[in-house]
């Protein structure tokens, strides 16, 4: 079949998409590349990055908030368990004051009994310390994850707990020293005061540090108070002072009086005048007085020892005042720590409910403009692809398969409306959507003229090849030179492929043929029909052909592709190869198998053929420029045939698949047309040869027949007979094969049965004309049914032997009365036929009358 270079890298791959480019990107995307990112991506760039950052700052300010709602969390936490503290250091002082006491008594008479007395006396006391740390613990349970100051405080205060109660089992024996003792209980009460102070609000909430000095320093006061009681109960028990006994209360009181002041300097007003409303009260005041009187006035004289009964009662009066006004001043500590936490943490919900409600309308906002943009975005560029992959596409096929008028094709309208630049983008789309389908309707309207201009130059050189054909009948009816003959033969071929190369025509401008056969037309005819119509006819060797038959509607056609198929194979391959032609019946249509030995094709190039040949390209300058693979393909889609192309080794074999459709069966009656004008004269023998018969040399046999110039194959030991030999013997009536065309409408139309002893003509089934001498005499014997012939030229052509046909010299022409002769019904009915496809070729030619100007004249020399 066809041969030659290799597509060019540009030309269509036969599975890909001819709308592809248009969406896969020409380079790999990459997330590097800021351009590179869709829109959606784009947008939420814009949208995330702000917001982000918004949540940064809000976390920021949140982080801020919530710490210090946090921290003040934890200090009225802390200055609500100082409740517990608090009731933990009395619980103390009055055990350790009690101890001081009963430490003293036992060193001063240490028996059994006042040993068991101490500690029936202490206790109580024990256990109400006991159960006073048991709550502290309780309490302070949720401030496990407090800060690590107030852990570290409140650890300490435990440990010196755990030393009071390791120590309590050494005071009923009194083995230890009293400032042993009691140093026990000063360092677990200080360290209760510690953590009492512990709590810290911070640099920005001074009020909240005054309140917690002023309960603490408060609480100084009421511990000094109560040592101050210890030193005189322990004095009192014992019956007199230790050697630093005074210097100690000096150093007490003094102490005293700074935590006073101090709690002065940082109370409130109510609260400066509830201590003083407290002093004045009855046992405060005795508490006073009877402590005055251990005060020294001066010089050596000892300070008196107060009896120890009565000053425990007083003092224990005036602790228990102190006791309550400490409560008070603790519970506006807790108040007001309270206060200051729940304003901080509204405070910090309001922020925070502030903040997200600022970023849900942000994110809200973005979303539904990043999403309006995004959609908008999305249905302009469905509205683009559609409009590259199947609007645009289908309305070029709707024009470029029209036949009649053009079709009004709409376009839609934009689906963006906005008034934005996406939408002026989409109206842009839009516009040159309008402007590609305006382009392609006058590409369409051109197209349908220059197909119109391509139909009537068709018809009108179909037109002039048919009266060449004609013109070309008559040339080679009369001429009796063979090498004129020759090249009659030889044109009247180049005619032949002219009127294909019309037809070509005709499938380029998608316009049917107008050869038509009305009755089915057996396969092997077509095959024939196809070889006669190239010019390498005779390399075609068919070699077997089923007995099926084509519908006649398609004939015409079916022999053009044939021929186009040949064609290739034959020009594409060398001339002493032979192109093989075989068919056969499968499944429910028949295959036909082309075969040539010639140069093939590359893989790629067969690829590019096979794709054009399953799929019709349109007509443009590469579809002319490999016309063969055109023709075929549109004329193979009109029928439903399939063609493909195959290398199995050398050469290319075209596989041609004809549907059921394209098949019918054998007509029942089958009529007797008028021999094909131009058929080969040389007749063989159509009955088998004899058994045991010899070749003879100037017998002609199938092998031997002359085709197109190519002379007959020469026999072994047989020589070839020369021109100018002797006239071979005639061949007998029983040995005649039917002629073998070398025209396709003589291939196609039915063979009639040789006339019986009526005669033979020079050239001619139909003998020599009425008026000859020959049809004249009865008497005169008739012609051989083979023409005698001297061999064959070095051509391939028959020699014609001069006066071989007459049996005797011809007598000169005479007048006779004309002889009436009855025409025959088949004859009358070709010539009709002949005389309607003249009508219509006319008809087609639709040739315009011009007026001609006076004094021209036309061509046949008529004004």
């Amino acid at each position: 079949m066809d041969a030659g270079p290799d597509p060019t890298p540009s030309a269509e791959s036969p599975g890909r998409n001819r709308f592809d480019e248009r969406v896969v990107p020409h380079r790999r995307r990459s997330p590097l590349r800021l351009r590179d990112w869709r829109m959606r991506t784009k947008l939420a760039t814009v949208l995330v990055i702000p917001s982000v950052a918004f949540l940064v700052l809000a976390g920021v300010q949140t982080a801020g908030l919530v710490g210090r709602t946090t921290a003040l969390n934890d200090f009225a936490r802390q200055v609500g368990i100082g409740q517990q503290i608090t009731t933990v250091v009395d619980r103390l002082q009055q055990e350790r004051d009690r101890t001081a006491g009963e430490l003293a008594a036992l060193r001063r008479a240490g028996n059994a009994a006042d040993r068991d007395a101490a500690q029936l006396a202490l206790r109580p006391l024990h256990s109400a310390t006991d159960t006073a740390v048991g709550a502290l613990r309780e309490a302070a349970g949720p401030l496990a994850d407090s800060d690590a100051a107030w852990q570290v405080a409140y650890a300490e205060a435990l440990e010196a707990y755990d030393q009071v109660v390791y120590i309590r089992a050494a005071v009923p024996p009194a083995v230890l020293s009293s400032d042993t003792i009691l140093g026990n209980y000063h360092r677990a009460v200080e360290a209760l005061l510690g953590l009492l102070a512990e709590p810290n609000p911070g640099p920005e909430r001074p009020e909240l540090t005054d309140a917690v000095l002023r309960y603490v320093q408060l609480a100084r006061v009421k511990e000094l108070s109560s040592r101050i009681r210890a030193q005189l109960y322990a004095a009192g028990r014992a019956g007199r002072y230790g050697l630093e006994d005074q210097v100690n209360l000096t150093d007490l009181r003094a102490q005293q009086l700074a935590a006073l002041g101090a709690f002065r300097v940082a109370a409130t007003t109510g609260q400066i005048q509830a201590y003083d409303r407290t002093s004045r009260q009855g046992a405060f005041v005795d508490a006073t007085k009877l402590e005055e009187k251990s005060i020294t006035t001066g010089g050596t004289a000892l300070p008196a020892v107060l009896p120890a009964n009565q000053w425990w009662t007083v003092s224990e009066q005036r602790q228990a005042l102190l006791r309550q006004l400490e409560t008070r001043v603790l519970d506006d500590a807790v108040v007001r720590a309270d206060e200051v936490s729940g304003a901080q943490l509204r405070t910090t919900l309001l922020v925070l409910g502030g903040i997200v409600v600022v970023l849900a309308l942000a994110v809200l906002l973005a979303v539904l403009i990043g999403r309006s943009i995004a959609n908008s975005m999305q249905r302009l560029r469905d509205q683009a692809l559609r409009i590259a992959q199947v609007e645009l596409p289908h309305a070029l096929d709707r024009l470029r398969a029209v036949d009649g008028g053009v079709p009004r094709i709409d376009v839609p309208p934009a689906v963006v409306r906005s008034l934005d630049e996406i939408g002026e983008l989409a109206e842009a789309f839009v516009a040159v959507h309008r402007s590609a389908v305006s382009v392609a309707v006058e590409q369409a309207e051109t197209r349908r003229t220059v197909n119109a201009m391509f139909v009537n130059l068709a018809r009108r050189s179909q037109v002039l090849v048919e009266r060449q054909l004609e013109l070309l009948d008559d040339l080679e009816r009369e001429e009796a030179d063979p090498d004129q003959l020759e090249n009659l033969f030889k044109l009247d071929h180049l005619a032949a492929r002219m009127r294909r190369n019309d037809e070509s025509l005709l499938v380029l401008a998608g316009t049917e043929s107008t050869r038509r056969w009305n009755r089915p037309v057996r396969l092997g005819a077509v095959l024939l029909a196809a070889s006669a119509e190239i010019e390498q006819y005779q390399r075609v060797r068919h070699e077997s052909v089923a007995d099926l038959y084509v519908v006649g509607h398609a004939v015409g056609e079916l022999v053009h592709l044939m021929a186009e198929l040949l064609e290739n194979a034959t020009a594409f391959s060398r001339p002493d190869t032979a192109v093989r032609v075989s068919a056969w019946a499968e499944g429910g249509g028949a295959v036909v198998e082309v075969a040539d030995a010639g140069l093939g094709m590359s893989p790629a190039a067969l690829a590019q053929a096979n794709a054009v040949l399953a799929a019709p390209p349109a007509a443009d300058v590469a579809a002319i420029e490999r016309m063969g693979h055109f023709v075929v393909s549109h004329l193979a889609a009109r029928h439903g045939v399939g063609v493909q192309l195959a290398a199995p080794g050398q050469g290319l074999v075209a596989r041609i698949a004809l549907p059921a459709s394209l098949l019918a069966p054998a007509p029942a009656v089958e009529l007797d047309m008028p021999v094909g004008q131009r058929a080969l004269t040389t007749a063989v023998s159509a009955a088998p040869r004899p058994v045991g018969a010899s070749r003879q040399p100037g017998a002609v046999h199938p092998v031997d027949l002359p085709v197109a110039g190519r002379p007959p194959q020469q026999w072994p030991g047989v020589p070839q007979q020369r021109p100018d030999a002797p006239a071979p013997l005639p061949v007998r009536a029983a040995d005649v094969l039917a002629p073998l065309p070398v025209r396709a409408a003589d291939v196609l139309a039915p063979v009639a049965a040789p006339p019986a002893d009526t005669g033979g003509g020079w050239w001619s089934r139909q003998g020599p004309a009425p008026s000859s001498p020959v049809s004249l005499g009865e008497s005169t014997p008739a012609p051989p049914l083979v023409p005698v012939t001297g061999g064959t030229n070095d051509r391939g052509l028959p020699v014609r032997v001069p006066m071989a046909q007459l049996t005797s010299v011809t007598e000169p022409a005479r007048p006779a009365a004309r002889v009436r002769e009855d025409l025959d019904p088949e004859a009358v009915g070709g010539m009709l036929s002949r005389l309607y496809s003249g009508v219509r070729r006319a008809e087609a030619e639709e040739t315009t009358e011009l007026i001609l100007p006076p004094g021209v004249r036309s061509e046949g020399g008529r004004q």
